[in-house]
């Protein structure tokens, strides 16, 4: 029997500021860690929290930050976004599919995305959160939002969610394209692979049965942490510098961005720089791998302050393999996961 209707897909990746001004950077920083999956204290805490002490004192020196990555483009997560959504849209077939973008905090609005798609009367929503690796604050909070929305409406057509895909053969290809390219740069000393850190306590929130020990617990990956963000981001680490043919001793994984003074997943990307300084490294190649575009995180972060880092203490040369962005092999990896979930 034929089916009527399209079927809409969504691509929702983190958001970024509408400019690089003081107030824009703080209005997206409230947004951001005002979401109960992000920081996930009681509501009066985080409220005081993000509002009277780190909007007002981040957002100057955050300002500055999107400062050093913005193009005549814009912001480079938003305009890599749009570059994929407009090559799987000359993938797809438009008699079958309606494809949208939007951000989880700030411009394009989840709710425009989905306004779109339902004003094409589509008769199936496949939503794709752009993080490879499972978390709460991330796919969590866009599924969470993307519910939030639909239960509004009158009538609601059958929507499926992709909650992570570190495990596509596609995402492991591109990610080791980009590697190869980039090793042919220097014989590196180490390979670290960097991802965005999550405090402790929520990692222990997701553990099946007690299982989580925030240790060695991650160095296989199974059902009982396949939703373990920190066994996730070990997992594509394995994955990863496998295809490349890694030396184990020498691949490092370890997590950045901590916010606050609670334990956040280790080790920290910083200690792991001054370790590697330390053992005589002088040649560093960094993977960043929790991301699917370059932002602040990556670019900036990653690939300008660590850099600094990993000179200071007597390192030589430190580059970072660029995120997946537009790259066809990473935009044939969302259009299976698009034809796979149809």
């Amino acid at each position: 029997m034929a089916k009527t209707g399209k079927i809409g897909v969504l691509l929702v990746n983190l958001g970024t500021p509408d400019s690089t001004e003081t107030g824009d950077v703080r209005k997206y920083l409230r947004e951001f860690l005002m979401d109960g999956r992000v920081i996930d204290i009681p509501f009066i805490s985080r409220w005081m929290l993000v509002n009277l002490i780190i909007a007002p004192f981040r957002a100057p020196k955050s300002a500055n930050e999107y400062r050093k990555l913005w193009t005549d483009r814009g912001s480079p997560l938003l305009f890599h976004t749009e570059d994929l959504r407009d090559k799987l849209v000359e993938r797809l077939d438009s008699n079958e599919y309606v494809v949208s973008m939007a951000m989880r905090y700030q411009s394009p609005s989840i709710e425009s995305g989905l306004k779109e798609l339902t004003d094409a009367n589509v008769r199936k929503i496949i939503v794709l959160p752009l993080f490879p690796q499972y978390a709460s604050a991330t796919n969590g909070s866009v599924i969470d939002k993307v519910m939030e929305i639909a239960r509004t409406w009158q009538v609601i057509p059958e929507i499926s969610f992709i909650s992570n895909f570190i495990e596509h053969p596609l995402f492991i290809q591109a990610w080791e394209e980009l590697g190869k390219e980039a090793m042919k740069k220097a014989d590196y000393d180490y390979y670290v692979f960097s991802y965005h850190g999550l405090p402790e306590r929520q990692i222990i929130k997701a553990s099946v049965d007690g299982y989580c020990q925030l240790s060695g617990c991650c160095n296989k990956y199974h059902s009982k942490n396949q939703f373990c963000y920190r066994a996730q981001c070990f997992h594509t680490t394995r994955q990863v510098a496998a295809k490349l043919g890694l030396p184990e001793e020498k691949v490092k994984t370890c997590f950045q961005s901590r916010l606050g003074n609670d334990p956040w997943v280790r080790p920290y990307t910083e200690d792991v720089i001054k370790e590697m300084a330390g053992l005589g490294a002088k040649k560093v190649l960094a993977f960043s791998p929790a991301f699917v575009a370059d932002c602040l995180e990556t670019t900036v972060e990653v690939g300008e302050e660590y850099k600094e880092v990993f000179l200071e203490h007597g390192g030589e040369q430190w580059d970072l393999v660029p995120s997946l962005n537009s790259n066809d092999t990473w935009v044939s990896c969302v259009e299976d996961l698009v034809k796979s979930h149809s």
